[in-house]
């Protein structure tokens, strides 16, 4: 599971768009998931783990964004409610 927002907070607000990537650095042949975000805030998310990086907080290693995918199956029982809405023409 995935959170439902993006990761990005601006002036103590949580940005209420929903996730588009998987934030991830990679090192050598391990990816580490570091969080989520819109494409609105993917420049924001790369500058800050580089920020990290160099701070010693997050490994060293390539930042990598993938695009999230819609996936439906029938083997998970949610209530609708659980549900977010994906903008498709973006994922295109």
């Amino acid at each position: 599971m995935l959170p439902d927002r993006c990761s990005v907070t601006e002036f103590k607000m949580q940005c209420p768009n929903p996730p588009e990537f998987v934030v991830s650095v990679v090192i050598q042949n391990d990816e580490y998931m570091i969080g989520v975000t819109c494409d609105r805030h993917r420049q924001v998310v790369a500058n800050k783990t580089r920020i990290l990086q160099k701070k010693a907080k997050i490994p060293n290693g390539k930042i990598q964004f993938s695009r999230l995918k819609a996936v439906g199956t029938d083997c998970i029982n949610a209530d609708p409610s659980d549900f977010v809405q994906l903008d498709t023409e973006k994922l295109k």
